[in-house]
């Protein structure tokens, strides 16, 4: 069984950012995934969360891979403050991302970067930044942020409006709808239809852009709401990764 390690990384400007890893036991480097958790509800647990609930082992036994999950600003034991998905939350994302690199027991061109709800709309911006990712998955993420906000529950626009901000350089700097000709890693799109904070046509715009640029992409709508279950993705995460990582993979 892989032990799950803690490490504290500096983001690159003094913060500290929180990050758990699980390590294959492998002779040669192997590919590794990087888990970037949602909103969680306000309990604010961070990367904890892959932990406790398996996800961080799963991942690692199933694909015999380095599987490791980061905490956002103002999560878990990273520093804050939060900023709804936007500059920090992005360079803390690339600070795990560059640690995982460089670690001897990963194939630097075998890294998938893994985004759900709120990480996923970070995710998406850095995978516009770091163009030689293995491939992108986003699962229940927004893609238009101004789109998002006015179609929102009071309490989401208000996390945006304390976190964010409500300017144009804001909603854009968060969007990778519209920074998808900066796109150039393969990509997989998860969502719910009958999500009620992340509409299902933001999904479908952001796939067609990303076809539009170029960009192999992969959308899959399951009929659930925001949290999609585990056995609805089961199918399409496991053959998507088994290319990505070509090898066959036991994830369940």
């Amino acid at each position: 069984m892989p032990i799950v390690t803690r490490h504290l990384i500096d983001r690159g400007d003094g913060a500290t950012v929180e990050l758990f890893q699980a390590q294959a036991s492998s002779e040669t480097p192997t590919g590794a995934i990087l888990l970037v958790h949602g909103n969680q509800g306000g309990s604010l647990l961070g990367a904890t969360e892959t932990v406790d609930n398996g996800a961080l082992l799963r991942f690692c036994s199933g694909l015999n891979i380095t599987a490791a999950a980061v905490s956002q600003p103002g999560f878990g034991a990273s520093d804050g403050p939060p900023d709804f998905c936007g500059p920090l939350t992005q360079r803390a994302i690339r600070a795990a991302l560059a640690f995982l690199r460089n670690q001897p027991s990963v194939n630097s061109d075998r890294i998938v970067l893994y985004g759900i709800s709120r990480g996923a709309v970070a995710s998406g911006m850095v995978a516009t930044q770091i163009t030689d990712l293995r491939a992108v998955i986003l699962s229940g993420g927004v893609y238009d942020l101004r789109a998002a906000y006015h179609e929102s529950s009071q309490g989401l626009r208000l996390a945006i409006e304390k976190e964010a901000g409500l300017s144009r350089e804001a909603f854009l700097a968060r969007s990778a709808l519209h920074h998808a000709s900066e796109f150039r890693s393969e990509t997989m799109l998860l969502h719910g239809r009958y999500d009620d904070r992340a509409s299902v046509a933001q999904a479908e715009l952001f796939s067609k852009a990303l076809s539009d640029a170029g960009v192999p992409v992969e959308l899959h709508v399951f009929e659930c709401g925001h949290r999609i279950p585990r056995g609805h993705a089961r199918n399409a995460l496991g053959h998507f990764l088994q290319r990505m990582f070509a090898r066959v993979v036991t994830y369940h």
